[in-house]
């Protein structure tokens, strides 16, 4: 789509309205609203100036100024504002230079493929992400210095089969681990699902499937096709956006967080990935899997690196609430065909043109732009590097022998250790150019203070524990 479509769907929508989207450092998406009348050709070649010191983790006060530049090929009209919107995602410039900002995560992801081709091994990187969410009712939040609480309800939660309500209680609701996938009424959540679906095709997503996932208490996934990495990317970002804004408008609230809930399934966001070179599938091959040995080595670079990519991957302090051993999490670094106890699988495809790996340990607080790079970044150097990944586990990971289990890695257990990893192991990531030691310690310093502010706060459980020793 070129600037002349885009003028030409503002007319004949009679679009009065462009909304200008960007994505800040810890994966939040951000918009500037402009009048139409003011978007021209030059508009796509100008941009917008905005502020860049009021986002968290960019620019001082004394350096703010920066370009919200449109890309045409994203324009989409908004479903849900009143007045006719049409959205356009943009790169994040340095008016100095008129390139794209070092710590703008859609301009770093846009260096990434750049480095892709440049290395000749491949020529596109493919993502798919499986982002699980829960759709609940109600939600209460209280932080103070003489406590803290938190409490979460959805009607469809285990917890609820005892409740009396003013119209009935019907009976029908999942139980804990029982919500994979039976029909309605057990499952309440169809329509509104559909009703998401329906509005990511609206705004330009292929989706492909939904279903109720494993939880209690509303769990439930939506997929949408695969794409190149910077599109996904994008798309990770306006799927994330027309859940949260479908669900607002029904009277439900849906988080992505990655453990909301305590003693039930948590939320992932799996990810399929492969190469792809002159229209050839990279990943196919005659090694265990039906892999190549391309494939193979991508895998080993990404179980090196795993410790450092989850502070990209699993970008919260919550989500080592979800990556806990002995409780069925993706948390040991091996890699299995069809074996769902080991963070990397590769899924069974009919045909070898799919073939792919699927990274099991992410969750939807990361970055995407950020998380699909890293992985990149770690598998490229898997195959430049020929590091190979060792023997399968064909085994339950979750019931291995105590000597057995020991010799297996495993991903980070907190996100400060994560931390810890990526500042120590970063050269991978600065190949090409594609991160650079400043985006990651300012990504660092930021991320730290989520650390100690949890650090710092009195946990309810541990007045239970301790308040009477």
């Amino acid at each position: 789509m070129t600037p002349a479509d885009v003028l030409k769907i503002i007319k004949e929508k009679e679009a009065a309205f462009a909304d200008l989207r960007f994505t800040d450092t810890i994966g939040k998406e951000q918009h500037v609203t402009v009048p139409t009348r003011l978007v021209d050709e030059g508009f796509f070649k100008d941009g917008k100036m905005f502020d860049g010191s009021s986002i968290a983790g960019w620019k001082g006060i004394n350096e703010s100024d920066m370009i919200l530049m449109p890309d045409p090929a994203t324009a989409v009209i908004d479903p849900f504002y009143e007045e006719t919107t049409i959205n356009l995602r943009c790169d994040v410039i340095e008016p100095m230079t008129m390139q794209g900002y070092e710590r703008d995560p859609r301009s770093l992801a846009k260096r990434a493929e750049a480095y892709l081709k440049s290395s000749g091994i491949a020529d596109s990187a493919l993502f798919g992400p499986e982002n699980e969410f829960f759709i609940f009712d109600n939600v209460t939040v209280s932080s103070s210095m003489n406590g803290c609480s938190y409490e979460v309800d959805a009607y469809e939660g285990a917890w609820n089969s005892g409740q009396h309500y003013d119209d009935g209680n019907r009976g029908h609701r999942p139980g804990i681990k029982g919500g994979y996938f039976p029909v309605p009424p057990v499952d309440s959540q169809q329509d509104i699902r559909t009703a998401m679906s329906m509005a990511c095709e609206q705004l330009g997503l292929k989706f492909e499937v939904h279903h109720h996932e494993v939880a209690t208490a509303g769990q439930g996934e939506i997929n949408v096709a695969a794409n190149t990495l910077t599109k996904k990317a994008d798309e990770v970002q306006i799927l994330k956006y027309a859940l949260q804004n479908v669900a607002h408008l029904q009277g439900k609230t849906l988080t992505f967080m990655p453990k909301p809930i305590v003693g039930d399934n948590g939320n992932g966001m799996h990810v399929h990935q492969s190469l792809q070179k002159e229209g050839k599938a990279l990943f196919a091959g005659d090694k265990y899997g039906g892999l190549s040995d391309i494939a193979l080595y991508y895998i080993g670079g990404i179980i090196k690196h795993a410790r450092a990519i989850n502070a990209f991957t699993n970008a919260s302090t919550n989500s080592y609430k979800r990556l806990v051993p002995g409780f069925e999490a993706p948390v040991k670094l091996a890699y299995s065909a069809r074996n769902r106890s080991a963070s990397i699988r590769i899924p069974w495809i009919s045909n070898p043109k799919g073939r792919r790996i699927e990274v099991r340990f992410p969750d939807a607080t990361a970055n995407p732009y950020f998380a699909f790079t890293s992985m990149l970044l770690a598998g490229l150097d898997g195959i430049q590097n020929k590091i190979h990944p060792g023997d399968p586990a064909d085994k339950d990971l979750y019931d291995l022998e105590p000597e057995e289990d020991k010799k297996i890695p495993t991903v980070c257990h907190s996100l400060d250790m994560a931390l810890d990893y990526l500042d120590k192991d970063r050269g991978f990531l600065k190949a090409g150019g594609v991160f650079t030691d400043d985006l990651i310690d300012a990504y660092i310093e930021l991320k730290m203070k989520e650390v100690t502010r949890l650090r710092m706060t009195t946990h309810p459980i541990e007045v239970e524990m301790y308040y009477s020793l």
